[in-house]
């Protein structure tokens, strides 16, 4: 819950009387985008606990604040209180941080919140944005590390999925989820918070060809197709979970379903995906058969697999502008980072030039 920090002065354009209720209206602002929003949400809440400990509200944020503020997120302190296992923001014992900030995640959240205090700045709630004080120089981009898995280690990643524990109806029930899931997001490239938030009445057929309707980021609408692979894994998910293995038009049920619903088809959320791929990223690490991979997995999240299946998209000679087009790419220049072939072609070339040319 937010905590409730009153204002006593009422705001010209937005009718909040707390720092709160204020939050929740710029929150609400992006309702219509579910990543955005937890993203902002984090940030904001993480910011209003911060200043309750403080007994300080927004209007009374001044840039040493922001300062201090900066300093925190690199080390939340004491950690015992602000830092914990990643857990539902239900769960009794959730803390706001899974661990210390990096520098560029530090820099994300004061964009963020320098967007929070610009529009209740404009709204009349609050009078000045400390956060946008000083006016940061372009950094040179920095060389991008390679976040995909290659064959060797997409091999191992299937590998220990056919590993997962079924000795128990619960236990296969996990394990055919994850499994799925995997398979999803590989076959598809779709984002994690697109497949949380999926149902099977997103998916059409025309002509003879399964399409999945989803709103990405953004808000922008589009349609990925799916391959004979991943409607057979559908089928198969949900054969599992006791239902056709095809669903019926116009059928609600999410694409991927909480275990010990009770016999209900409830939904996954964003954070529960991101979970078990990490899940599944640490087990591989245990029987992982050397360090470069064990240090891959050590640093992989859900996004790589979107990031992967581009690259095995290309490896496998679709097109460049058709793949774009599958991951909704605004820029084809964005897929092209993956053309990993490119690299392998101009390395080669390379070696023909050389110190003393051949007589």
């Amino acid at each position: 819950m937010l905590p409730d920090l009153l204002r006593p002065a009422s705001a010209p354009l937005i009718q909040a009387r707390s720092d709160a209720q204020a939050v929740l209206t710029w929150l609400a602002e992006h309702a219509d985008r579910p990543a955005t929003l937890a993203g902002y949400r984090k940030e904001a809440e993480r910011l209003l606990l911060w200043l309750a400990e403080r007994g300080q509200t927004l209007a009374q944020v001044r840039r040493e604040d922001v300062l201090d503020y900066r300093r925190f997120l690199a080390s939340p302190h004491p950690a015992e209180r602000w830092i914990g296992p990643a857990r539902p923001r239900s769960h009794p014992e959730w803390k706001p941080f899974s661990k210390p900030l990096a520098p560029a995640s530090v820099e994300h959240s004061q964009t963020v919140l320098g967007a929070l205090f610009g529009y209740l700045n404009d709204a009349g709630y609050l009078n000045g944005n400390p956060f946008r004080l000083l006016r940061r120089g372009r950094k040179p981009p920095r060389q991008q590390a390679e976040r995909f898995f290659d064959a060797a280690c997409w091999r191992h990643l299937q590998a220990t999925l056919d590993a997962l524990p079924r000795d128990t109806g619960r236990q296969r029930l996990h394990a055919e989820r994850a499994r799925w899931l995997f398979t999803l997001l590989y076959l598809s490239g779709a984002r994690r918070a697109e497949a949380a938030a999926a149902r099977c009445s997103d998916l059409s057929r025309r002509n003879g060809n399964w399409w999945w309707h989803v709103v990405g980021k953004g808000g922008v609408a589009a349609r990925i197709p799916l391959s004979d692979e991943w409607m057979d894994a559908l089928g198969r998910y949900r054969l599992s979970l006791g239902l056709a293995a095809m669903p019926d038009a116009g059928e609600d049920t999410p694409l991927l379903c909480r275990v010990g619903a009770k016999g209900r088809a409830e939904p996954l959320s964003d954070k529960a995906v991101y979970l078990i791929c990490k899940q599944i990223f640490a087990l591989a690490m245990q029987d992982a058969p050397d360090a470069e991979l064990r240090e891959r997995l050590r640093h992989a999240t859900t996004h790589w697999l979107r990031h992967t299946a581009a690259s095995h998209q290309l490896e496998a000679g679709i097109p460049l502008l058709l793949v774009s087009q599958n991951l909704r790419h605004a820029s084809i220049q964005t897929t092209r980072r993956y053309l990993h072939s490119e690299e392998d072609a101009r390395h080669q070339a390379n070696r023909q030039h050389k110190l003393r040319r051949d007589e």
